[in-house]
């Protein structure tokens, strides 16, 4: 058993971030000592060790769910949880691998994606298979900018946008970190007509992915240490 400050310190976070974990139901509710004070145990430190673990990986969000199904007894909904998001993850890598071969079709004159074009936007968003919403979104965000037809202003897009396009969907879903916001800097730095720049991103992007990949498989382990510390006790 051990103090606030003490389990704070263990774990490098504030003690206010520990009350918020028992707040939000993410590790077990905590006894008192006779004076009022919060007294952690080994079990606590094992979800808090999960936390750290899982959070970078996962999100909090899929953490918070997966470590209360934890406290209501119910271990195997929970590994369904994660087992989604890996996944989940292996078909982004999947997704990624073939928009960098079409990158590379692309830019040696091979071939298109979809043919040249140019497309409206209803096509853009049938052939990248990402809703009209989201394109028009990332406009205005700076991320695509298309081109505009001459005589009624209208979008356009032609196969090098389609590219990009594909490449933003590839971040959308990610776990928001430093990274993440790094790549869509870069994305919308890169102009969709230097194909190399574009590729450059999303082969950066599959270097996330092998980190994230690891990063997860580290989480699964501690998760796993902490259902069978929780059978045992």
């Amino acid at each position: 058993m051990t103090n606030p400050k003490k389990m704070a310190a263990k774990f490098r976070i504030s003690a206010s971030t520990i009350r918020n974990y028992e707040a939000k139901g993410l590790i077990p509710p905590v006894e008192r000592s006779a004076n009022g004070y919060r007294i952690y145990t080994d079990q606590h430190a094992a979800y808090l060790s999960c936390i750290q673990a899982m959070a970078p990986a996962f999100g909090m969000e899929v953490t918070t769910e997966v470590l209360r199904c934890v406290q209501q007894d119910k271990p195997q909904v929970a590994m369904w949880i994660i087992r989604e998001k890996e996944v989940a993850l292996y078909e982004k890598k999947v997704t990624l691998e073939r928009l960098i071969q079409d990158i590379r079709i692309y830019a040696s004159g091979s071939a298109s994606p979809h043919a040249e074009g140019p497309f409206t936007i209803n096509e853009a968003s049938t052939l990248t298979q990402v809703p009209k919403s989201a394109i028009r979104y990332w406009e205005q965000a700076g991320y695509v900018t298309a081109d505009r037809d001459p005589d009624n202003r209208y979008r356009q897009y032609n196969g090098a946008h389609l590219l990009k396009i594909r490449l933003i969907q590839a971040l959308q879903s990610s776990v928001y970190s430093e990274d993440t916001v790094g790549f869509k800097q870069a994305i919308a730095a890169v102009d969709h007509t230097d194909l190399q720049g574009v590729l450059r991103v999303a082969q950066n992007v599959r270097g996330y992915l092998d980190k994230i990949i690891e990063a997860q498989m580290g989480g699964v382990g501690c998760f796993y240490q902490l259902i069978r510390f929780t059978e045992a006790t």
